[in-house]
């Protein structure tokens, strides 16, 4: 049997909260350049406000990078197509189901722990893969395309429900 790979790149849809976020960060460097009139040095202000208006918009733009090869899995984010981190890795013998979101087999995991790396938006495939380690139930959301799901399902069938 050759090597199987499957990736998907889904990008995060911007929220209430995040618009939230940066409206916050603009007013308070609005408020920061009126602060210029006030003390004696607020330029220093200025200058800390507009990085961190920088690094805070940056880390709101977000893509998750999913990549399934010959059992393994890992999840990335990455940030402003610049900073990439990786926040899963596992491998499918260590799952114990993997199915669509709402299936009733996951009722029996409702105390999980639970990890959401979806894009957010409504009508997205969502599935949902649990593990157990260390006696801590994890439940990780996410997206994956028909192929990688296909390539999860012949590496573990028992474990793997299909739409």
């Amino acid at each position: 049997m050759g090597d199987f790979y499957a990736e998907k790149l889904v990008r995060k849809k911007t929220t209430g909260k995040d618009i939230m976020i940066k409206c916050l960060m603009a007013a308070l460097t609005v408020i920061a350049v009126f602060s210029l009139f006030v003390i004696p040095f607020g330029i220093f202000l200025i200058f800390l406000m507009i990085g961190l208006d920088i690094f805070i918009f940056r880390s709101l733009d977000v893509e998750y990078e999913y990549q399934y090869i010959n059992g393994d899995i890992d999840i990335d984010k990455i940030m402003h197509k610049e900073r990439r981190k990786n926040v899963f890795a596992a491998n499918i013998k260590d799952m114990e189901l993997l199915a669509p979101s709402g299936n009733s087999q996951l009722n029996s995991f409702g105390d999980a722990r639970v990890y959401d790396f979806t894009g957010g938006f409504g009508d997205a495939d969502v599935y949902e893969m649990v593990f157990v380690e260390s006696g801590v139930k994890k439940k990780v959301l996410f997206e994956p395309d028909e192929r990688m799901v296909e390539g999860i399902w012949m590496q573990a069938p028992r474990k793997v429900i299909r739409k």
